[in-house]
């Protein structure tokens, strides 16, 4: 946590008179970095210390909050407002001479562009202490909301680079990214009419992978790789991250929120069969037709389903189709029960007396297709209404681009980008804790000041 000297020293930066500078107070004060600043101040050790770690860390951080988008932009603030440079620790000036070497004045002492880049080499370095941070705040987090993790949505962002692309030559110019390289996303889906369709789209980068609390709108677990690499398989690291760091957070959550680019039978399992976390995951459409079903085989040619886990029962009399009633989800058993449509929703079946199933209930085992059948049926209201919730991780993929400065940037390299992903995911975390201790809750996602 930052030690912010007593700002009533001077008038002109009195607390009430800070205006969106409380923002950065209010990070400085609730950030858990006095670990990191310390790792920093032993490797400076007798070194020159005309800017001090401190302040050039806190530095670092106004520039996420007020979204600088480059470290020249920052230096020009830190020169034009009196009131930054205070609070970040830059408390030194030198005196400016005439030709005749004459004091005529004073300048405050700024770190140039060079002194920031070995500044961050030093810091980037240490990214496992940064890591380490986030999780402090995680922690803290749940020890102030109770309920934080009982509902988690999970999404893959594009994060492109505005770099030259990688060519044959290696080597780092400040120009090419030789880490980025391209991802594609497909979209595809089947029209009212019954024919498909599919959008691809292609960046160049690297993607953030990132668990959010859907009520709460806050990270809680991410990885930043390639823009290549798949979500699947990052989204069981992160899973099994969450294991080992915050094993808590699985014991809370109830529900575990993913498009269609998460529709796996192992995500499924390990959510379920590890940690009785109920998995709302939308479904790709693998059939040929929109309004397939499929029979099961072991119920008398009469019951069936579609891709997305509707069951149905035929008249086996005139052959008529209906849709089964949803009777709940029997967890000891492991199956989803389904109740006869003539007992569920009132309609007339001339088949009644030949059919086995009449005024009874079908009990479909998850075992049936653990991608289909889920401890939520996928055809309930209940599946639908939890399944919004998961544009929660969209909002916040937004904020990291419009608000922590993203959608336009000048990172290069996957280890940048890495640090500076986890410094945004980071200061969004410590605004909220300082929202919450402020007894503010209703404004921890908001960059407003009070």
């Amino acid at each position: 946590m930052a030690i912010i000297p007593q700002i009533e020293i001077f008038d002109y930066i009195k607390c009430e008179d800070l205006g969106d500078l409380n923002k950065l107070k209010l990070v400085l004060e609730n950030l858990p970095d006095e670990k990191l600043v310390r790792k920093l101040e032993e490797k400076r050790s007798k070194g020159r210390d005309d800017y001090p770690v401190r302040a050039m860390w806190n530095s670092i951080i106004a520039g996420v909050v007020f979204r600088h988008e480059s470290v020249e932009k920052l230096i020009e603030e830190l020169l034009r407002n009196g009131q930054l440079r205070y609070i970040c620790g830059f408390r030194k000036y030198r005196t400016i001479k005439d030709e005749e070497g004459k004091v005529v004045g004073k300048e405050p002492m700024i770190p140039q562009s060079w002194n920031y880049s070995r500044f961050l080499v030093n810091v980037i370095k240490e990214q496992e202490l940064v890591n380490e941070m986030f999780d402090e705040a995680i922690e803290e987090i749940m020890r102030l909301l109770p309920d934080f993790g009982k509902m988690l949505a999970i999404d893959g962002k594009a994060i492109e680079s505005y770099a030259k692309r990688e060519n044959n030559n290696k080597e780092e110019d400040g120009r090419r990214d030789i880490d980025a390289n391209t991802g594609i996303k497909k979209y595809s889906g089947i029209r009212e009419d019954g024919t498909a369709w599919e959008k691809i789209t292609s960046w160049f980068g690297y993607k953030l992978h990132l668990i959010v609390d859907a009520e709460y709108e806050l990270p809680v677990a991410f990885s930043v790789t390639k823009a290549s690499a798949p979500e699947i398989p990052e989204g069981k690291k992160l899973v099994k991250g969450i294991k080992e760091k915050h094993p808590e957070i699985l014991e809370r959550c109830e529900y575990w929120l993913g498009d269609r680019g998460y529709d796996d039978t192992g995500i499924i399992e390990i959510l379920w069969d590890e940690y009785r976390i109920k998995p709302i995951i939308d479904m790709r459409n693998l059939w040929e037709t929109k309004d397939e079903v499929r029979m099961f085989d072991n119920r008398h040619n009469i019951i069936g389903y579609d891709n997305f886990g509707s069951i149905y029962c035929y008249d086996p009399v005139m052959g008529e189709r209906h849709l089964m009633g949803f009777g709940g989800f029997e967890e000891e058993r492991e199956t989803l029960k389904y109740i006869c449509p003539v007992k569920s929703n009132g309609i007339k079946c001339k088949g009644c007396e030949k059919c086995p199933y009449y005024n009874k209930a079908v009990r479909i085992k998850l075992s049936e297709d653990r991608r289909r059948f889920t401890p939520v049926a996928r055809s309930s209201c209940k599946w639908k209404r939890i399944y919004k919730s998961r544009t929660a991780v969209e909002r916040v993929n937004s904020r990291i681009d419009n608000v922590y400065g993203f959608e336009r940037h000048f990172i290069r390299g996957l280890k940048k980008m890495k640090f500076r992903c986890s410094i945004a995911l980071l200061v969004m975390l410590v605004l909220a804790i300082g929202r919450i201790k402020q007894k503010q809750p209703k404004l921890m996602r908001s960059l407003k000041t009070a």
